[in-house]
């Protein structure tokens, strides 16, 4: 859950509060706050604001962290599939913290504000990258910067998909195709197992 992630001071020249200059820090990712059930009618609000306000060059991804999953009655699976908002009550948001991105998003019709922020005109912190991983990984979005955290030896888990839960030890990464083989112990035994990229995280 979005409670569980850490914030982290950002060492970036934000440059001076009154200033609508863009800024002098890079990208990074931002949680925001919205009301409930309201998070894909926010998304769209920024987005629009984006293209009418020409902030392409300050705000970028904007993510409702959705997945599908199987409709149960009685706890049986009916065959039919639905989409579970993953974090309700909260839109990502990868953008350059200046100070006018800063006051576009947080006055954009939905948003209620940031996590990460202390009030008082205090700006949010970025969520560490280590952390809006797994949240990226779950919506497909994988670039090739992560797979500079993993390595042959690493003790990974499968976050998602059909072994989900399962824990080992990566034996080999493919970049061209994602595929990462991985062996895990079932029922006491080695075994090797394939799984996507995007479903592993580190532990």
């Amino acid at each position: 859950m979005v409670d569980d992630i850490k914030f982290t001071d950002s060492s970036t020249d934000i440059g001076d509060e009154n200033s609508d200059t863009s800024a002098k820090g890079e990208k990074a990712w931002y949680v925001v706050n919205s009301y409930s059930t309201h998070e894909k009618k926010v998304a769209e609000n920024l987005k629009r604001r984006i293209e009418t306000m020409g902030l392409e060059n300050l705000i970028f991804r904007i993510i409702v962290a959705e997945t599908e999953v199987p409709v149960m009655k009685d706890g049986v699976a009916t065959g039919k599939t639905r989409m579970k908002n993953l974090y309700p009550g909260y839109v990502f948001v990868e953008m350059i913290m200046s100070d006018y991105a800063w006051y576009v998003v947080r006055n954009t019709p939905g948003v209620t504000g940031f996590v990460g922020s202390s009030g008082k005109g205090t700006k949010p912190f970025p969520v560490p990258r280590e952390q809006i991983e797994p949240v990226l990984k779950r919506m497909g979005m994988v670039d090739d910067s992560m797979y500079d955290r993993y390595n042959e030896g690493d003790y990974v888990k499968v976050i998602h998909g059909p072994l989900e839960g399962t824990e080992g030890r990566i034996i080999s990464i493919n970049k061209e195709t994602g595929q990462v083989d991985v062996e895990a112990i079932f029922f006491g035994r080695s075994t090797k197992i394939e799984v996507d990229f995007s479903e592993i995280e580190r532990i």
